[in-house]
């Protein structure tokens, strides 16, 4: 996979990921350094898409460092991390997935729903324990993405916009949260 087709925020999950590990103190980059990642994005799709899935994203982060914690560290001073080899399959999928979905680069989404059909991986196995199926994940991801495409790096700053900037002043209203109108009583 090359990592130019990636967007802005998958190249930042793919270093967070580095970092995750190195902070574990494992020198291999696993699927599961790439998921703690994408949870830790504050300002990604990958959340939103598992809270429409019911999925509770602070207990997936708690199943998933447990695995982490599974994994083998190296003692002394972590240096030169390299990707696991089902790490570069996962890649590989995702990359996959972006071409099914006819999008232009690699994106956080199509990093998840390849975690998400991994069955090796603790990743995998988190993923499906809290509900979270290949299947299910392309359903959630219409409801938040639309028919929008990735045809951009900045792709998923575009995703949500009116959620980001925006206020529902309907749902507000019906939550009785709108201050009256002062002096408009004939209109």
């Amino acid at each position: 996979m090359r990592m130019d087709r990636l967007t802005v925020k998958a190249q930042e999950a793919l270093q967070a990921a580095q970092g995750e590990a190195a902070q574990n103190g494992q020198q291999e980059i696993a699927s599961e350094h790439l998921l703690a990642a994408l949870l830790d994005q504050t300002e990604g799709i990958i959340t939103p898409l598992l809270q429409k899935m019911g999925a509770n994203v602070g207990a997936v982060r708690q199943d998933l460092d447990r695995e982490i914690a599974r994994l083998p560290k190296v003692g002394g001073v972590v240096v030169g991390e390299y990707l696991s080899n089902r790490l570069r399959r996962t890649l590989e999928i995702a990359w996959q997935e972006a071409q099914q979905l006819k999008d232009e680069y690699c994106s956080t989404e199509h990093l998840l729903l390849a975690l998400a059909a991994e069955t090796d991986t603790g990743a995998g196995r988190v993923l499906r324990s809290h509900g979270v199926t290949r299947e299910r994940l392309l359903q959630a991801l219409v409801d938040v993405r639309g028919s929008a495409r990735v045809t951009d790096p900045h792709a998923e700053e575009t995703y949500q916009a009116l959620e980001k900037f925006g206020r529902d002043l309907t749902d507000a209203a019906r939550r009785g949260k709108l201050d009256p109108v002062i002096g408009r009583d004939e209109e």
